[in-house]
């Protein structure tokens, strides 16, 4: 089992025949990914984004004149697969930095084994509050769930969606769902005055949601705030329209997959939500959902045509890292991998970063990136931008 999740990549044919680049050294950079498990449906498309943008970097002269070389690891969405992931990849591979871990779950389990063996790692999804505060080798290009729902009630309040009354429903047995439902939403209900009674929980592997939904919509909420995956808010979504819901459905990060639309239908129609990415912003977010679309056609994942926002942020690592190698000089040997991963640590202090997920980006004191939030409705099955909010300023 542990030997299917280890895949090394294989640089030949269609995107990646790439051209030898002047030095035989490469820069090697771990990949923690998710194509199997839970979370298989929004962190399998993770691969294609970073192949991509290695891809473009290794094509234009690689990092100091080394092509980067990806070495790639599926936790199958087990956090402690993250763990023997980080060990493998600052071990066995020499590898400068990783991209990932891909969950909350993932990062808490494998931040502190980055932290004892001095490598970072940079998720493009893990988005629960607090998880780097105490280290100094983790890093998140990524917005938590918090934050982005906070904005999305004061986007509700300034476009006038009524909202004095919700309910809560979530997956229990998802780390960021529940934390999520039970803390984050709670306390930003509270502090805008909107009632609300006790969340109400399912499993993930839960069929049927019929007495969930019931229980909830007895006390006659006009929003139902979501924290689950996407196929679970697919189920809640169904089961809430088949008993004659007719208010919003409202949620964070955690399901705001562009390609779920498909999967909520119809009855989706109206649902409110936030992502840290918005593809038709500009022509390098246009540019980059094309590239999106044509290689994971390509790769057999026709479903995946617009970039989530981990995809996008996934996309965005491959460019930072870059970033901060050449700030830090460093050369990919391994007789000075030790000295280089603290020196490419260094180099994102301070740093500011321009991708498709926002301009001049820059890290706050805990290490977590500050991006934008656009809120998105769902109209006529298709994502439409409701409202947007800038990214935060760092101190």
């Amino acid at each position: 089992m542990m030997m299917k999740r280890r895949t090394l990549l294989a640089a030949s044919g269609g995107l990646l025949a790439l051209p030898a680049l002047a030095q035989a050294r490469e820069i090697v950079i771990g990949l923690t990914m998710v194509k199997s498990g839970p979370l298989k449906t929004p962190g399998e498309a993770t691969e294609t984004c970073v192949d991509i943008a290695v891809a473009e970097i290794n094509a234009a002269g690689g990092i100091n004149g080394r092509r980067i070389r990806i070495e790639k690891f599926d936790t199958g969405s087990d956090p402690r697969q993250a763990a023997t992931a980080a060990q493998k990849f600052a071990r066995d591979d020499n590898a400068l930095a990783i991209i990932g871990p891909f969950s909350s779950g993932e990062s808490a389990v494998a931040f502190p084994v980055g932290e004892r063996l001095g490598i970072v790692q940079i998720s493009n999804s893990a988005s629960q509050p607090g998880l780097t505060g105490n280290f100094s080798y983790a890093w998140r290009l990524t917005e938590d769930e918090g934050k982005q729902f906070g904005r999305l009630l004061t986007s509700l309040t300034r476009k006038g969606v009524p909202a004095s009354k919700a309910e809560i429903m979530f997956i229990s047995d998802e780390r960021i769902s529940n934390i999520t439902a039970t803390q984050f939403y709670p306390a930003l209900l509270r502090s805008r005055n909107i009632a609300f009674g006790e969340p109400v929980s399912f499993q993930y592997r839960t069929f049927d949601v019929a007495p969930q939904v019931t229980q909830i919509l007895q006390r006659g909420p006009e929003v139902v705030a979501l924290a689950a995956t996407p196929d679970g808010a697919g189920k809640v979504l169904r089961e809430l329209r088949r008993q004659g819901f007719t208010g919003r459905v409202i949620g964070s990060q955690i399901f705001a997959d562009p390609n779920s639309v498909e999967l909520f239908g119809p009855e989706g129609e109206g649902m409110i939500i936030v992502a840290g990415f918005w593809w038709d912003r500009n022509d390098a977010t246009r540019a980059f959902t094309r590239k999106y679309a044509e290689e994971n056609a390509k790769r057999g994942l026709t479903s995946k045509r617009i970039p989530h926002h981990s995809d996008a942020q996934a996309y965005d690592i491959v460019y930072l890292m870059k970033q901060a190698a050449e700030r830090a000089q460093v050369t990919g040997e391994a007789s000075r991998i030790a000295a280089e991963r603290t020196a490419f640590r260094d180099a994102l202090r301070g740093i500011r970063f321009t991708g498709v997920t926002g301009e001049d980006t820059c890290f706050d004191a805990a290490r977590d990136a500050e991006l934008p939030g656009f809120i998105i409705e769902i109209r006529n099955q298709a994502w439409s931008l409701f409202d947007s909010f800038p990214a935060d300023t760092c101190a």
